[in-house]
């Protein structure tokens, strides 16, 4: 189901890198993409709990990007969308030991945003910074995101080490986690770095 407004591209990227009301505009990124971008990580080996995650995380990293004037619309935000997401997913399976991903888009990134991109995938910065904020999401969360981001384990490994029911329920828990970055993002503007940087430890 549609939301009432549509925004363009560059509404959306204004709205973002001010800070102004972007609970809206984040609803409509939602809306608008979240099918296709879901679909594309379940045709190539991901379960709709994956999608969905990678979803999220895509969000964050779209929202920080722009901030920062990282991405200024030269390409599309669908494009731009498609690209963060295939990026975190190649690094989500490179944990899995499953290398093999098909493209099943046949568009891409412009390079200077391909290269701004891996840059915010990669980079570590802050790290001080990235415990902080992981501290505050509670001991739970804590353990799930530095094993997975830090450790770079998968959710079995998760699930064995913590001694949960089963991987879903990790899955699950790791949701709620994300959640809460991206209901922080409105109120904390200051984290977007932060949480920029979260991320970015899982890919090495």
């Amino acid at each position: 189901m549609k939301i009432g407004k549509r925004y363009s591209d560059e509404e959306i990227i204004q709205l973002v890198k001010f800070g102004r009301n972007l609970e809206q505009p984040i609803s409509y990124l939602y809306t608008e993409h979240f099918e296709n971008l879901t679909n594309f990580i379940r045709k190539n080996k991901g379960s709709q709990q994956d999608a969905e995650d990678i979803f999220q995380e895509t969000i964050i990293t779209f929202v920080d990007l722009v901030e920062r004037e990282k991405f200024r619309g030269e390409s599309s935000i669908k494009t731009f969308l498609y690209a963060i997401a295939r990026n975190i997913w190649l690094n989500e399976l490179k944990k899995r030991d499953r290398m093999f991903i098909r493209d099943t888009e046949s568009y891409e990134p412009q390079s200077k945003e391909s290269e701004d991109l891996q840059e915010a995938l990669i980079k570590n910065e802050s790290k001080q910074k990235v415990l902080e904020l992981i501290e505050q999401l509670g001991e739970t969360c804590k353990k799930i995101l530095v094993y997975y981001y830090y450790e770079n384990l998968s959710m079995k490994e998760i699930y064995e080490r913590m001694h949960y029911e089963s991987e879903q329920v990790v899955r699950n828990q790791k949701y709620k986690c994300m959640k809460k970055l991206i209901d922080w993002i409105d109120t904390n503007p200051g984290m977007k770095n932060t949480v920029k940087e979260l991320l970015a430890y899982g890919t090495e």
